[in-house]
């Protein structure tokens, strides 16, 4: 119980973080929530649980395939806010985007041949 509250402390920090840094400077909060913090840290605690090369090459592999459906929101959302949009309105667009995007990642990936 306290490595599941402690694996929530650390990712709260992260966000926090992360949004105090973007108030004063939104480029660099940008940079830091771009980073893999959460993919890196999620393969550690994964590994730790269970140290298995290919459970963690499939793991990985997968979440590179996952975050390309997501970007397209990060180009969405500017798009829509200089365009007048309010930021709800182009957050939920930009959400709804991102959820489509994987639903048609999760039908066409594995005709590729991508294990997800």
């Amino acid at each position: 119980m306290w490595q599941l509250v402690a694996k929530a402390l650390l990712s709260g920090a992260l966000i926090a973080a992360i949004s105090e840094v973007g108030k004063r400077l939104p480029t660099l909060g940008a940079l830091i929530a771009s980073l893999p913090l959460v993919s890196v840290l999620g393969m550690i605690l994964i590994w730790q649980a269970r140290p298995d090369a290919e459970n963690m090459a499939v793991h990985a592999g997968a979440t590179f395939w996952y975050v390309l459906p997501s970007l397209p929101m990060f180009l969405l959302i500017p798009y829509l806010l200089r365009s007048g949009v309010g930021f709800w309105p182009a957050l939920i667009a930009g959400c709804v985007l991102t959820i489509a995007l994987y639903l048609l990642m999760m039908q066409i990936g594995p005709r590729l041949g991508l294990k997800l």
